[in-house]
């Protein structure tokens, strides 16, 4: 039938010389014919001949050492150098809207998106929310690139104006979600983040990634702040926590339940912040009347309690 005949027929066939291990000389020649459409066998038939030969080996290679002179080690995360000058607002709008006109697979589209990273980084919060007004449009492929730049930019005026946003309920809940994973990867989050986020575990809309992204900022902010059981926007957001637990995480119903269990999920992640909590994790795990399921999550609350707060009066009893 047809369907059973060879198209194309292929072969290639090389010899190759070798001296002292290595390849002195190489020639090939490839033959392809295509059949389609033909009669009796025949077709168009394409033949390439190749040829490779060792010139020179080279014994040594010269080393200049004023080439490394402009040389140092470093981490492999992007640099940009620090600009000198001012970034205005209308700079960074100019910026999104060439975005919107580059192709969206291309070498200057992602260059373009780091340019503009790095420039939001500059920008005061009064500049961010101005830059907003005027540039959250989207582009014809229903992309916003400001939304995507946001959570890269890591700064206190970025992470202020994302949970703005957030709050007025001005993004798309997709985007909204991954606002609250990027707060897990700021590298250096201040209370002035944390203070801004706080408000968010109070609504009612407040979802697992808002109570697990915040407290994983928490965990970073004090890896880098020993004392940071003291910052009044840390306290703020672990007596938010400790109030959803009730005391001893009484559970009433199987939504209460999933809830309960967040909770006691996001404060093992504040880790040292956790600290003045462990009274009530505590009961939560020793109490028999509780699910099992509460009194495991309780007793993983507190993985990143400090040893300092585990006395034994406080630690749980679990049988």
């Amino acid at each position: 039938s047809q369907s059973e005949q060879q198209i194309l027929s292929s072969r290639l066939e090389c010899v190759q010389s070798i001296k002292d291990g290595v390849l002195e000389e190489a020639k090939c020649t490839e033959s392809d014919r295509v059949t389609l459409f033909s009669h009796q066998g025949s077709g168009a038939e394409t033949q390439t001949h190749s040829a490779l030969k060792l010139l020179q080996v080279e014994t040594e290679t010269l080393y200049n050492k004023g080439d490394s002179e402009d040389l140092y080690v470093t981490n492999i995360l992007y640099e940009r150098e620090v600009t000198k000058r001012e970034v205005t607002g209308g700079e960074v709008a100019e910026l999104v809207w060439k975005l919107c006109l580059a192709h969206s697979a291309s070498y200057e589209t992602a260059d373009l998106f780091m340019a503009l990273v790095f420039e939001l980084r500059h920008l005061s919060l009064e500049a961010l929310k101005a830059l907003w007004q005027r540039s959250s449009f989207k582009c014809r492929d229903n992309w916003q690139p400001l939304i995507d730049a946001l959570p890269s930019c890591a700064t206190e005026a970025c992470v202020v104006l994302m949970k703005d946003l957030i709050a007025s309920g001005e993004v798309e809940e997709d985007k909204v979600e991954y606002f609250f994973w990027s707060f897990t990867f700021i590298p250096n989050p201040t209370s002035g983040m944390i203070e801004s986020l706080a408000p968010l575990l109070k609504s009612p809309r407040a979802s697992q990634s808002c109570f697990l992204g915040i407290s994983a900022l928490i965990h970073r902010f004090c890896s880098a702040h020993s004392s940071c059981d003291g910052v009044p926007a840390v306290q703020s957001v672990m007596r938010t926590l400790g109030k959803f637990l009730g005391g001893n995480c009484t559970v009433q119903g199987s939504e209460h339940l999933s809830k309960v269990q967040l909770v006691l999920k996001a404060i093992g992640n504040a880790g040292l912040a956790a600290a003045p909590l462990a009274p009530a994790l505590s009961s939560c795990a020793s109490l028999r009347s509780h699910p099992l399921e509460i009194r495991l999550a309780a007793v993983q609350a507190f993985r990143r309690v400090p040893c300092s707060a585990r006395v034994s009066d406080l630690l749980p009893r679990v049988t």
